[in-house]
């Protein structure tokens, strides 16, 4: 009888061992992606950029004709089957030169975001962590940097710097600092004082290691939404540089420039404005789509 009590329990036991499934919690990764496709316009953003990215490597591979060939006997075309975006006054052919031009774009605003974001997330996280006199003189050099017309700052540095790829993103990371300095200083502020920052005080942590291992990793969802959003205003800036004369090289295939080549002909060849102005627009608005998006799917708030 007694067994068969404890055969019975045995059994129960199991059968209760095998029902019961332990759910694992979702990781952030999960549920910010989970978030983030729900947003039909920020995951067409994201495909879009992914194209961009694509067409950027292979897109001198791909482009039907030499973007910097000059064939005078094929000039001022207009859209046709050999030349899909028509040709410029120099024979050229604007499809190509739309191709070939993706990869100065994007890299002229990645490259810019990252050079900002390196030297504002320092200045950034050392004004608001030690504070004091050291805050107030980063964050007045910031408000002077905020106090000029950023376009009017970049024309500057590029007319002191001169023409030049490198050179322009340079001047348009310049121009970046101080917003990523203001919103990581004002994370940090939110942040140092936590239960957890303490902790790491108590057990002997140096401030070096406390702000780039326990602080920063807890303000990183801002700082990403604002990069992403930032890689938009950077193409814009050497976009808007190229066509004043100010950004990179002739005959390199800047979208900008391309702009500022056809600003003359306008009325008479509108197709060599239309389709790098397309470009520019589409381009800014994929980023802009991904980037509140990605905002609301790093949003807590927003996901519930």
């Amino acid at each position: 009888m007694e067994n068969n009590m404890k055969q019975t329990l045995d059994n129960h036991e199991n059968i209760n061992q095998t029902d019961v499934k332990v759910e694992k919690p979702e990781s952030q990764l999960h549920m910010m992606w989970s978030a983030l496709k729900q947003n039909r316009m920020a995951v067409a953003g994201m495909i879009f950029i992914i194209l961009l990215v694509v067409i950027a490597f292979i897109g001198d591979f791909i482009a039907p004709c030499d973007p910097t060939a000059i064939d005078m006997g094929a000039a001022k075309q207009g859209p046709s089957l050999q030349h899909f975006f028509g040709t410029d006054i120099q024979g050229r052919d604007i499809f190509s030169r739309v191709l070939s031009g993706t990869k100065y774009s994007l890299l002229v605003g990645v490259c810019a975001v990252a050079f900002s974001l390196a030297i504002g997330t320092v200045l950034g996280a050392f004004a608001g962590y030690f504070g004091g006199i050291l805050d107030a003189v980063i964050m007045r050099c910031m408000d002077i940097m905020l106090s000029i017309p950023s376009i009017l700052l970049a024309i500057t540095l590029m007319a002191a710097f001169g023409q030049g790829l490198d050179k322009a993103i340079v001047a348009i990371g310049i121009v970046s600092i101080p917003e990523y300095a203001r919103i990581v200083r004002s994370s940090i502020l939110s942040v140092k004082e936590n239960d957890y920052v303490a902790a790491a005080r108590v057990i002997g942590n140096k401030d070096g290691r406390i702000i780039f291992k326990h602080i920063l990793p807890n303000v990183v969802s801002s700082i990403v939404v604002r990069a992403t959003l930032g890689i938009s205003t950077a193409i814009l800036d050497i976009a808007a540089l190229g066509f004043l004369g100010l950004g990179v090289k002739p005959p390199t295939p800047e979208w900008g420039t391309m702009l500022g080549d056809a600003r003359t002909y306008i009325l008479s060849m509108p197709h060599m404005i239309i389709f790098p102005g397309i470009a520019i627009s589409v381009t800014v608005l994929a980023f802009n789509l991904f980037g509140d998006g990605l905002r609301d799917a790093l949003d807590p708030k927003a996901r519930s």
